[in-house]
């Protein structure tokens, strides 16, 4: 059975790893497809104290954005409520929807902050009332909003 050899990626190589990550591959394909393609390289001690480095920049990175989060989520929480108005048929049905656009801008008109409206969850709307949504601020930070629904 043939040696394994140590390679650092240099590219995101799918059923392999991410860039920077660790891994021991056959010889063959470390010589005939990874280092050709500049995929990868060999795993000196000088490129591990490199990625190790770079691994703790990324780490101290994601923990600026969860900060960041938490600190968004307090101030959608210290709104409250945010009032959304759509034109109003009989019975207290609203004509068309509210979509995740109109709560990210009733998000930025009350707290002044700029929501990604791909990480809002709202139930279906399709009468006045109040509504609870979710809005994804991180991977790890969610917060919750109430929404309610006015006739204009």
């Amino acid at each position: 059975m043939a040696k394994r050899v140590q390679l650092v990626l240099t590219k995101d190589v799918s059923k392999l790893g991410k860039s920077g990550d660790l891994v021991e591959v056959a010889p063959g394909y470390a010589r005939n497809y990874l280092i050709p393609q500049s995929l990868a390289t060999h795993a000196t001690p000088g490129i591990l104290k490199q990625v190790e480095r770079r691994r703790e920049l990324e780490r101290q990175r994601q923990l600026e954005l969860k900060q960041q989060a938490l600190e968004q989520k307090a101030a959608l929480e210290k709104v409250g409520s945010l009032s959304i108005a759509k034109q109003v048929g009989e019975n207290d049905a609203i004509f068309g929807t509210v979509t995740s656009q109109d709560v990210a801008d009733a998000i930025q008109a009350a707290a002044s902050l700029e929501v990604d409206r791909r990480g809002i969850t709202i139930p279906d709307i399709g009468k006045l009332g109040t509504y609870k949504a979710e809005v994804k601020l991180h991977s790890e930070v969610t917060a919750q909003i109430d929404i309610q629904v006015v006739a204009s």
